[in-house]
């Protein structure tokens, strides 16, 4: 593998081969000094065209615990306002030894072009405007094999029943985890007004719900997306208020779900509209584990395309 640009590049063997991978990595993490020499000399850079939180720092901290060396591009203090165009920054990067790059941009399609012009380094998309978010994909599959282990039940995806809700129109997330989900042979159902659904499902496995208390009655994973307000440029719903009265998890929707049922959530978590705060810190909503899980998967991805023939050892 040189590039992770879309989970579509993985298909269920790949999947299977990072989730697999992983639990090597949460075992790494897990030890008083959660480091490996796996990517000693390799560099990783975050070019980053958007705000974020959540997947640079696990990126960083997945390439540091790695052993690899990071540099991080902030778009602020950089020469693209200077007018630098984004093909002469990859190259600058690129010359100065860079070995593979995080992407995050607000276009969808940059990261392979990133890929055109790397020279040989890998890329990773780190999400590209409203197309793909791979990594948080795999993320979500290893938390709910995981999580579902740790309770006795049976780790495998297929067969389970999984409601995406929210702003699936706007979301990277949706279209990554719906690849993922169904490559692993979950039923995977969207659930949210039409006019938050994208205008063309063909092709998508997916079927699709405008009753979320009926869905939730019948869900193993429930998984809510942000209302990405920023990224709509009409009213799209008559209210937030409207909204989360009709699809949000409320406490009271939230007692439909089967006791074994997970709630998963990318962040940030927009509390009291997607979800209530008190369903967000119930035990079955496995919020702060996708972020913790997000480091391991991310270590899994780095080796795979950096660390042939690496060491794991300690």
């Amino acid at each position: 593998m040189k590039h992770l640009l879309s989970i579509a590049d993985l298909g269920t063997d790949g999947i299977e081969e990072v989730l697999h991978l992983t639990d090597s990595f949460v075992e790494v993490s897990a030890r008083p000094i959660p480091k490996v020499p796996a990517l000693r000399g390799k560099t990783v850079v975050s070019l980053f065209y958007e705000d974020s939180t959540r997947t640079r720092l696990s990126f960083e901290t997945a390439a540091k615990r790695l052993s690899a060396d990071t540099m991080t591009f902030t778009v602020g203090s950089s020469s693209v306002n200077k007018g630098e165009s984004l093909r002469d920054t990859v190259e600058t990067l690129r010359a100065m030894g860079a070995d593979a790059f995080v992407v995050r941009h607000g276009s969808a399609g940059v990261p392979w072009q990133v890929a055109a012009w790397s020279a040989g380094a890998s890329v990773v998309n780190g999400g590209d405007g409203w197309h793909e978010h791979p990594t948080q994909a795999l993320l979500d599959c290893y938390t709910v094999r995981r999580a579902r282990a740790e309770r006795g039940l049976d780790p495998a995806l297929a067969g389970l029943r999984v409601a995406i809700v929210g702003d699936v129109k706007h979301s990277r997330v949706a279209r990554s985890n719906v690849l993922a989900f169904a490559a692993l042979g979950a039923e995977v159902t969207l659930v949210a007004p039409p006019t938050l659904l994208p205008p063309d499902l063909t092709g998508w496995p997916v079927e699709v719900s405008h009753d979320l208390d009926t869905t939730l009655a019948k869900c193993d994973v429930v998984y809510l997306l942000r209302m990405q307000l920023e990224r709509q440029h009409e009213a799209l719903v008559p209210s937030l208020r409207e909204y989360t009265a009709r699809y949000g998890l409320t406490s009271g929707r939230a007692r439909l779900l089967a006791d074994d049922a997970l709630v998963l959530h990318p962040g940030p978590m927009n509390r009291g509209v997607e979800i209530a705060g008190d369903v967000a810190t119930h035990p079955n909503a496995v919020i702060t584990q996708q972020v913790a899980n997000g480091v391991a998967v991310r270590m899994a991805v780095l080796f795979l395309l950096l660390g042939a023939g690496g060491d794991l050892g300690g």
